[in-house]
């Protein structure tokens, strides 16, 4: 059965609103996997007019937002963050992102940056989700074109969050 944007949103909110924790995130995870195998869905909400940001939806009782990312380019550079007090999903709908995972060495404070280690990498490929809880550190790279759908626990534009740099 095809998605809508509706039909997706909808099924988040059910799951989240039954359990918002971990175990809920990971029934999301498998919802976002369905929609990347999609070509409809993809082809509307990740076409080439969608820029690096675009909110498709952000649910009013509970806070998350359904993101559309689409990259023209490669970027290989990203720092470590995590997404506050907030969690993410990151789901491939094209093209490849190698993420990296990082153990924190130093917390970040105010006015002075966190430092991480790297400990694993791996590529998100079509039809790949993967759910970062609270501070999971972890940075996305890409060497060419991709398209991406993710969710955010809270619309992370209005979050403060805290850098981090790379250590070795």
């Amino acid at each position: 059965m095809a998605y809508t944007l509706e039909r997706f949103s909808s099924a988040c909110h059910d799951i989240l609103a039954a359990d918002p924790g971990p175990k809920g995130r990971e029934k999301v995870c498998a919802v976002v996997r369905e929609v990347l195998k999609d070509d409809e869905f993809v082809r509307t909400h990740l076409g080439d007019d969608v820029p690096e940001r675009k909110i498709l939806f952000e649910d009013p009782e509970l806070g998350f937002c359904i993101l559309g990312h689409v990259h023209h380019d490669a970027r290989n550079t990203s720092q470590p963050h995590d997404h506050g007090p907030y969690w993410a999903i990151y789901g491939q709908a094209a093209g490849e992102t190698i993420m990296t995972d990082y153990e924190p060495v130093a917390r970040p404070g105010e006015g002075q940056p966190g430092k991480a280690r790297p400990i694993k990498d791996y590529t998100l490929t079509r039809g790949m989700a993967y759910l970062y809880n609270e501070g999971d550190l972890h940075s996305p790279r890409r060497d060419g074109p991709t398209r991406l759908i993710r969710i955010e626990g809270k619309n992370m534009e209005k979050v403060k969050r805290y850098p981090y740099e790379r250590v070795a």
